[in-house]
């Protein structure tokens, strides 16, 4: 399989990546904080159902990949040991495994009740791990689903990863409806396509929460804004189902997730996670690759340096020993 990647106006590009790099120390953080609260605030929501949700969690969400032992997992689990979980945030159309726009390493020890998330940026430059190529990190996903992207990260970092989760942001039109829409308050007043966002506070339908996320080009912020308006509108999601509205329309929510979300936890290992691992949160650590940026054969990559990735996997290592 051939991914074909459009570089055209590179001059540009180079412009806006010197813009971008003086940015980078405002927004790279937040993103790390957006994903972890979008899976752990899944998590803590499929949980708070429990008897509702098992079987579609069972038979819908959890999904399993042979790049992960699933026995030395659980031994972890039972054991309370530290886990290690690449989370995949998504954007997959129908027929198409799309790219990971986002891909973070999370480590949770529960005996330091400490958590730390490593976000690997998506155009690093790496082997992918299954398809024999050189490529941006992100394409593995696109090439091979999450299999291959767990094999490629845990070559890249040398580590061992245990859980996976992917969140797939074209399913937010879905998941909205099902909630019966959400609230946001917007600070960014723009058009996307056919709809109008003011300022203010919005209630969103589907078709209008995923405008809303994907507008970025106007966004004097760029990234970092897109991401913004997806933390509002999961925020939203997660609030409304938690009423007691939303428990009367579960079936609805979970066919949503069910369609959006997947990982190789069964909803036993996520109800232990969440019972003991929920200190974990308590306290938090970021971390953002870097690397430089090089065009080769006219491609665009990051160029992370070895100590640059000796450095990370030592982090990740503190953390499970």
């Amino acid at each position: 399989m051939t991914l074909k990647v459009n570089e055209r106006g590179g001059n540009i590009r180079r412009i806006d990546r010197r813009k971008k790099e003086k940015k980078k120390n405002r927004w790279k953080k937040i993103v790390l904080l957006i994903v972890g609260i979008l899976f752990l605030g899944i998590c803590t929501f499929l949980y708070s159902l429990y008897a509702d949700v098992k079987d579609t969690v069972n038979e819908d969400v959890h999904q399993t990949v042979t790049s992960i032992d699933d026995e030395a997992t659980q031994k972890k689990l039972s054991n309370k040991e530290p886990l290690n979980i690449l989370l995949l945030g998504v954007d997959e159309r129908k027929d198409d495994f799309g790219r990971s726009d986002t891909m973070i390493v999370m480590t949770l020890d529960p005996a330091e009740e400490r958590m730390q998330m490593v976000s690997i940026p998506r155009d690093t430059r790496t082997d992918i791990i299954g398809n024999g190529t050189v490529d941006k990190i992100n394409h593995s996903y696109a090439f091979g689903g999450s299999d291959m992207a767990v094999d490629t990260v845990e070559n890249f970092l040398d580590i061992e990863l245990d859980y996976y989760a992917t969140i797939n942001m074209e399913g937010l039109e879905q998941v909205v409806d099902a909630v019966d829409g959400v609230k946001i308050n917007n600070d960014l007043a723009f058009k996307n396509g056919e709809f109008d966002f003011p300022e203010g506070e919005l209630e969103l339908n589907g078709r209008e929460a995923l405008a809303y996320v994907r507008m970025r080009k106007d966004d004097p912020e760029g990234d970092i804004g897109r991401n913004e308006r997806q933390r509002q509108v999961i925020e939203g999601i997660i609030e409304k189902g938690a009423s007691f509205s939303g428990i009367n329309k579960v079936r609805d929510i979970m066919d949503a997730l069910g369609e959006n979300v997947n990982t190789n936890m069964d909803f036993a290992q996520m109800r232990t996670l969440m019972s003991d691992y929920r200190g974990a949160r308590k306290n938090m650590h970021t971390y953002q690759m870097e690397g430089e940026g090089k065009f080769i054969d006219d491609i665009w990559y990051l160029l992370v340096s070895e100590e640059e990735i000796e450095k990370v996997h030592d982090m990740i290592n503190s953390y499970n020993s």
